[in-house]
C-alpha cells in the first residue's frame, strides 16, 4: 500500500500525532492515509472523556484494551488518528474533541470542512 502524499491541513509536512499509543492506519505514529483505508484515518485529536463515551455509545469502543490486536485502549488525553467522517459525527451530536491540525492529513478535507476542523485547533500540540 502506497502512502498519500504526507501533507497536513494547513499544507505542510505532515507532523506525527502519537507514538505511545501507536496510532494511524499504518500504526507509523502519524495519520497517514492511502486508498485502503476507507474510514480514512485522518484527523490527528485529544481523546476526552466526553468523547471516548461517545464513540463507545455509536458502536466503535476505543476506551477497552484488545490484546489480541496489540490496541491498549485509550485515556483521556491520548492523542489518536480518528476517521473522518466519525470526528464530524461528533462535532455534530456536539462531542468533538480537540484536533492537532499539524498532524491532521489533508484528506480529512474531502470529509470534514477547514472551517469545523479550526473550531478545535490544539493551540500547543504535545505528541
Amino acid at each position: 500500500m502506497e502512502k498519500d502524499p504526507q501533507i497536513n491541513v494547513l499544507g505542510g509536512e505532515l507532523a506525527p500525532c502519537s507514538t505511545d499509543p501507536l496510532t494511524g492506519f499504518f500504526r507509523d505514529g502519524h495519520c497517514n492515509t492511502c486508498a485502503a483505508d476507507q474510514g480514512n484515518h485522518t484527523v490527528c485529536a485529544v481523546m476526552t472523556a466526553e468523547f471516548l463515551a461517545f464513540s463507545k455509545y455509536v458502536g466503535n469502543d476505543l476506551s477497552t484494551p484488545r490484546p489480541e490486536f496489540n490496541f491498549p485502549g485509550l485515556t483521556p488525553g491520548d492523542h489518536w488518528c480518528l476517521c473522518a467522517g466519525r470526528f464530524l459525527q461528533a462535532h455534530e451530536e456536539g462531542y468533538a474533541p480537540l484536533v492537532n491540525l499539524e498532524a491532521t492529513h489533508q484528506r480529512a478535507l474531502d470529509v470534514v470542512p477547514m472551517e469545523v476542523l479550526q473550531i478545535y485547533r490544539l493551540t500547543e500540540p504535545n505528541t
